[in-house]
């Protein structure tokens, strides 16, 4: 058989009053995704656990059927294989965001979601600079804010600390957003275990985090950029610490089926290689006409093609309700316009790794829409989270979803 699989990254939502009461998958206009609708059966996904919001790189392992329990090996441990650190066993490795601070009060996470490749690729070098007692790193800037951390020291690192950024916390040795508070600060790095790797490894922290800022606020950049009156990208919050390479079953052996992945943000690359999956490369992770034809190109028998689509996840975290609507008729238009009428012989699932409302602007715990492909009768519904509730799937877990999809049982 073939099977495709799609993620819509937060694409789920909530009924929002500038919306008239409905959300951007009610609201948007989208024929391409019905047409997959009205072939499909419908139901709703706990992706993770219940009553956690969680990230998305936990929620992507469980939408492809992996749990770790506590073993989970952290975000950090995550994104720096799939932004090719290398990394061993005893290193501690974190995500990383280049921040706004005004002293140590967070202005903004994101630095104002404004900063060009060009420019955290010059703060990272401004960061690797920096000298730690006793300990190596390795900095990178990842995607425009986005960046890894990875600290090797002798004697080894626990990921046994807590995060700087105060928008996480770790739930299960996995992260979860948290509610935020006005004025929050960024937080001192402390150890969750009596153990003095753990105690260490916090020390190295908060090391890291009062150098890099020194050295951030020197930097050419920042002064280049409140000149143009943006916010200066002079702080680096850290998160989601691992300290272990997981040792995971091959998708292949796991399913009895290849995978291929059409991926391009660290997170999803890097679990797309710790399970064994065959890459391609997409050139502008925005070009979803580009991804819609090597979606179709991938499509052979034996082979479950998974696409993970970006987009909606920033919408719902900017509080912006219309630009998600806008992002989701893109997503049907570029993507689903080029995939839709090639389905005849092909098992396809549409779902979300997490919903993102934007009257919250963060991950929530609220399950998710899906849809699987059927050769009996579809439900006849839309792709939205009111007709999922109603769906005949009924309610599913994370882990279950790619096993029915496979199954081509739906």
């Amino acid at each position: 058989m073939k099977a495709g699989y799609v993620l819509l990254d937060g694409c789920a939502d909530r009924p929002d009053r500038r919306l008239n009461g409905t959300t951007p998958l009610e609201s948007a206009l989208t024929p391409n995704m019905d047409e997959v609708a009205r072939r499909s059966r419908l139901g709703e996904v706990t992706t993770v656990r219940r009553g956690v919001a969680p990230e998305s790189d936990v929620a992507v392992f469980s939408m492809l059927g992996y749990s770790f329990g506590d073993r989970y090996p952290g975000r950090g441990v995550v994104e720096a294989i799939g932004s090719g650190l290398e990394v061993r066993d005893r290193d501690l490795a974190l995500r990383a965001n280049l921040a706004s601070v005004k002293g140590r009060r967070i202005v903004d996470r994101r630095a104002g979601r404004d900063l060009t490749q060009e420019e955290a690729e010059r703060l990272a070098e401004d960061v690797r600079g920096v000298e730690l007692k006793g300990a190596e790193f390795d900095f990178k800037a990842t995607v425009s804010y986005r960046g890894v951390l990875v600290i090797r020291a002798g004697g080894g690192l626990s990921a046994a600390v807590s995060n700087t950024d105060p928008a996480y916390a770790k739930v299960g040795g996995f992260g979860a957003a948290r509610k935020t508070k006005a004025n929050e600060s960024v937080l001192a790095c402390t150890p969750e275990l009596p153990d003095a790797r753990a105690g260490r490894a916090a020390a190295l922290v908060n090391e890291f985090t009062q150098k890099s800022m020194r050295a951030l606020e020197k930097s050419e950049v920042n002064r280049e950029r409140v000149r143009a009156g943006k916010l200066p990208a002079n702080c680096v919050l850290l998160r989601d610490p691992g300290d272990h390479v997981p040792d995971v079953e091959p998708f292949r052996e796991k399913y009895g089926m290849k995978g291929t992945a059409l991926v391009e943000m660290p997170a999803e690359v890097g679990i797309a290689k710790l399970v064994g999956m065959k890459m391609v490369e997409i050139r502008d992770r925005n070009d979803l006409t580009e991804k819609a034809t090597k979606f179709s190109a991938e499509l052979r028998e034996g082979t479950v093609v998974y696409v993970h689509i970006k987009g909606p996840d920033e919408f719902g975290h900017d509080g912006d309700a219309a630009g998600k609507r806008r992002c989701v008729e893109s997503i049907d238009s570029d993507f689903f316009a080029g995939v839709a009428g090639g389905l005849a012989d092909v098992t396809m699932g549409v779902s979300c790794d997490h919903a993102t409302p934007c009257a919250l602007k963060m991950h929530s715990a609220d399950p998710v829409p899906l849809m699987v492909t059927s050769s009996g009768r579809g439900d006849a519904k839309r792709f939205t989270e009111r007709g999922a509730a109603k769906g005949s799937l009924g309610s599913l877990m994370g882990t279950d979803v790619l096993r029915l999809v496979v199954s081509g049982k739906a």
